[in-house]
This record gives C-alpha cells, structure tokens and sequence, in this order.
C-alpha cells in the first residue's frame, strides 16, 4: 500500500509534465514515463500519451517495493470508460462578440416555461417503436417536467434570449407558463 501511495504522489507531480517527454528527449533513447496508475518503459514514444493510461503495468519490478499490485493490472484498462465525465460543451466567450453562447441540444430537447419549469419528452420515445405496445408508446409521447436540479443545469446551458416569456397563437403550454396555488 506504501508502494500505491508513493507511486500516486510522484504521478500527481510529473504529469504535468507529461507533455514536454517527446519535446525533450531523443525518440531513440528510454523515456520513463509516470502517468495515472501506470509506470511503463518506452524504447520509441510514437503513440499519444493519453493512451498510456490504458495499458497495463509491464512489471512489479519497477516499483521500489516488491509489492504485488496484479489488480491494478486488472483494473487499469477499465478506468478511462468509469472516470470519463460528461461534458457540457457550453461557450462563455464566443470568438465574435465575446458573448456566452447557448447549447443548441437544449433548444432542440426540452422547452422552457417562463415559470422556470423545463418540458422533456421521455426517453425512449423515438426508438424501437415496432417492439412496443400501443399503451407504452402513448406513455412515451408524453412531456414530463426536470427536477430542480436539470432545471438549474438547464438556466445555466441557455441564454436570456431562451427564458424571456412568449406569446404564440393557440399555445397549448399557456395554461403552464405560470404556477398558481404553488409555494416555492
């Protein structure tokens, strides 16, 4: 365990400098490379280095305790998929005007009320539609409202272009635009 702690310490040190290893050394000489769990001995560095990640440890010899680490072997090659976050892909400045950008995923998917409640169809709605009963696909073409949360990320991924209220003729969600008999 005092080999996993040291080995976690040093990696949280040289990855920074990951990226100068290529820069600074010939591609004929040994690069020792330290990044995430793995610890690994390049004789040429032509891959990128974000795939060193995923390989396993080539050896226990190389720690400076003879300490067994095979489930880090094991584990190593799944850590990518399990710590990969989902990525907002949302502009604060654009490169025109400097404005902060709406994402446009949330304009297509969901509508806003201008009591700040959002509107989602539900998951499942378009797809494989001739393997479900009559009954379930009428559920699935029903709207239903985002939880306090979603609404909160959705604010944030819109401009005040999208949350200004609107007047359209024969709106259907008129009746929604404004809560009454709710305590917030």
């Amino acid at each position: 365990m005092a080999a996993v702690a040291v080995v976690r310490r040093v990696a949280g040190i040289l990855r920074p400098l990951n990226f100068l290893v290529p820069l600074a050394y010939n591609s004929s000489c040994n690069i020792r490379l330290i990044s995430g769990l793995s610890i690994q001995c390049f004789n040429r560095v032509q891959a990128p280095l974000a795939s060193s990640v995923t390989k396993p440890l080539l050896s226990v010899s190389d720690l400076s305790c003879g300490c067994s680490l095979s489930i880090f072997n094991s584990v190593t090659p799944l850590l990518p998929h399990i710590l990969q976050q989902p990525v907002r892909t949302l502009t604060y400045y654009s490169l025109r005007k400097g404005k902060r950008k709406s994402v446009k995923s949330v304009v297509y998917r969901f509508l806003r009320l201008h009591c700040g409640l959002w509107l989602r169809k539900k998951a499942g709605y378009k797809k494989k539609l001739w393997k479900k009963s009559i009954p379930q696909k009428r559920r699935l073409r029903e709207q239903v409202f985002c939880n306090k949360t979603q609404s909160k990320l959705l604010d944030k991924m819109t401009t005040s272009f999208w949350k200004r209220r609107n007047w359209y003729v024969d709106d259907p969600f008129q009746k929604y635009h404004d809560r009454t008999n709710l305590q917030l």
